[in-house]
């Protein structure tokens, strides 16, 4: 099959060297010349993904026009740049293509819509769309560290495709029509991976940290269902799995902002220094937005928007965090609505 991954950060260079490597005639487009010349030249990007090389026989391009006739286009650059990038691609997009969106967040210039409604519009509904989530840091998944996802797509021949093409040995796919689910789980496990680190960062113990993950998950599935998710989403890898890894692990580009929040830095400092995409930074905004004239309980979330967007201290947001009005743990649980 002829695939052309969009975006040559660590995932889409992870996901190019495994597809190439699972028998598919692959492209990887660059939007940085300098980049592209460097991958080119040296087949890795050292400062992303040392030690990962993509295969001699894979293209490297700028030229966004290698969509065009491509079976499947993989989009894996930030959740800022989506827009911007479907964009150019829409002159060379077909119908028969599939649209596997490995991008995780919210587009802030359609009133925080999902990736995947975006490129819904974009492409005017004409080309079906799958997200591809779960626990995979791109670290891993070129190493070919044993990894499971999901694709998820209201269109069941389109999520099947991904399985089959992304499948192998050491990368399990499952397959769910729940997309908005999907998205959602990816998008706020980030917003939760920060606050961790900004516990941590500030010296609190494994006990706040089990707190943050099992009340964050909540919240996640709370505000998921109310935008439509399944419940049981929330329960699988795009869900609890994706927040575990992100929350615990070293190569968490979120939870490394938070830890240096945590001990001081400001929160511009922080992304600055991680010096990649911190996307929970993004989607505490585009939560605290959605959020708004819902009744909707989402403190973790809006706690780490307070310290994000609105400079609030630290030890007054933990202290309103933990003296808010008792409640019981199973109160409005979303798994009374699971069929087990």
């Amino acid at each position: 099959m002829k695939i052309s991954v969009i975006g040559s950060g660590s995932w889409g260079i992870a996901a190019t060297k495994m597809l190439s490597e699972n028998g598919h005639d692959m492209t990887l487009w660059s939007f940085d010349p300098k980049e592209a010349a460097l991958l080119q030249e040296k087949r890795e990007n050292p400062a992303l993904l040392p030690g990962i090389l993509l295969p001699e026989r894979v293209q490297v391009t700028t030229d966004i026009a290698c969509v065009q006739g491509a079976d499947m286009v993989v989009m894996a650059v930030p959740s800022f740049a989506v827009f911007e990038t479907a964009q150019k691609m829409r002159p060379y997009v077909s119908k028969n293509q599939v649209m596997v969106l490995l991008s995780k967040g919210f587009d802030k210039n359609s009133g925080y819509s999902l990736l995947s409604d975006l490129l819904e519009r974009v492409f005017l509904g004409e080309v079906p769309v799958v997200a591809l989530t779960g626990p995979s840091h791109a670290e891993e998944v070129g190493r070919g560290i044993p990894t499971a996802v999901v694709a998820a797509s209201v269109n069941q021949q389109a999520a099947a495709l991904t399985q089959e093409v992304f499948m192998n040995p050491v990368f399990r796919v499952y397959t769910t029509p729940d997309i908005v689910g999907a998205e959602l789980g990816g998008a706020m496990k980030n917003i939760v991976a920060l606050a961790v680190g900004i516990s941590d960062g500030a010296g609190f113990g494994d006990n706040t940290k089990a707190m943050l993950m099992t009340r964050g998950i909540m919240e996640m599935a709370r505000f998921g269902v109310a935008l439509g998710g399944r419940p049981e989403t929330f329960t699988g890898l795009s869900g609890v799995g994706d927040l575990i890894v992100t929350c615990i692990s070293q190569h968490s580009r979120n939870r490394r902002a938070g830890l240096l929040i945590g001990s001081g830095v400001s929160p511009e400092e922080a992304i600055q220094k991680v010096g990649a995409t911190v996307e929970g930074y993004f989607a505490a905004q585009a939560v605290h937005a959605l959020s708004q004239g819902k009744d909707l309980e989402l403190p973790i979330c809006q706690a780490v928007y307070g310290l994000l967007y609105e400079g609030k201290p630290l030890d007054e947001t933990v202290r309103a965090l933990m003296t808010r009005d008792k409640k019981s743990e199973t109160q409005e649980s979303w798994m009374q609505h699971i069929n087990w």
